[in-house]
């Protein structure tokens, strides 16, 4: 059984899934700094200043009640909250990942396509070379 799966983790296919998985985690990590550094602060700042990670709504005070600047001040003071403003964050982010993915996918079959248009112009020139060859044998 050991080497079974020795066997099959060792096959191609389940390293480049492993490659794969690596390099999707760390294009998230892009992604995610895309969305939270790059695009939502000037989504933000036309928007009145406002800050999209620290939108949310106290669903119950903490210990300490608010108003709560933050996110992260309403969580150490205990409070529950509905952090909205996160989620829409997380929404961005999977456009992103999504349109990226999409692009992709779009650039693979793009060139399936062209490998697939190739193979119909071979069959004219061997069929030029046959026929050369049976007008040859026919003058023979």
């Amino acid at each position: 059984m050991l080497k079974e799966f020795r066997e099959f983790a060792v096959r191609g296919n389940v390293v480049d899934m492993a490659v794969g998985i690596i390099i999707g985690a760390a294009f998230g990590k892009i992604v995610e700094s895309l969305v939270k550094d790059v695009i939502m602060p000037p989504i933000g700042l036309l928007l009145g200043k406002v800050d999209f990670a620290n939108l949310f709504v106290v669903l119950k005070a903490g210990a300490q009640t608010g108003p709560y600047l933050s996110v992260e001040a309403a969580q150490k003071a205990g409070a529950v909250t509905f952090n909205y403003g996160l989620f829409i964050n997380a929404i961005i982010a999977f456009v992103i990942v999504a349109f990226a993915v999409f692009l992709l996918i779009r650039g693979i079959n793009r060139l399936k396509r062209e490998e697939q248009a190739k193979p119909s112009a071979a069959p004219a020139e061997e069929i030029l070379l046959l026929r050369e060859i049976r007008d040859s044998l026919k003058k023979a």
